[in-house]
């Protein structure tokens, strides 16, 4: 399951902790939602490199385990970012909430 829109903050948010690359990501999403939310690579990459693109993150290569992988770590820019969007979300699952009639 994923929602439209809610991959780019979940990768906001795991990047906040440290720098990581999109295999782990993905498992760290998956196993942080208790595999409720769950992103193919086809979804997941292009949405790393549109941050990226749009200054959010920066990466670089490094070798493990005898591959070459991708890091990926958030930017001043991505920080404020992830800010703001978390702020946004708090906002829309509250007023979803309160249209369901449950209490926070």
């Amino acid at each position: 399951m994923n929602f439209k829109g809610s991959l780019s903050l979940l990768i906001l948010q795991i990047l906040a902790g440290s720098a990581s690359h999109g295999y782990n990501i993905a498992q760290q999403i998956k196993q942080q939602s208790q595999g409720v939310l769950t992103f193919k690579e086809g979804t997941l990459y292009p949405t790393l490199h549109s941050l990226e693109q749009q200054g959010l993150l920066t990466s670089y290569t490094e070798e493990e385990q005898g591959r070459t992988r991708r890091y990926y770590q958030l930017t001043k820019q991505g920080q404020k970012r992830l800010k703001k969007e978390r702020q946004e979300w708090e906002t829309f699952v509250d007023a979803v909430s309160q249209v369901l009639g449950e209490k926070i």
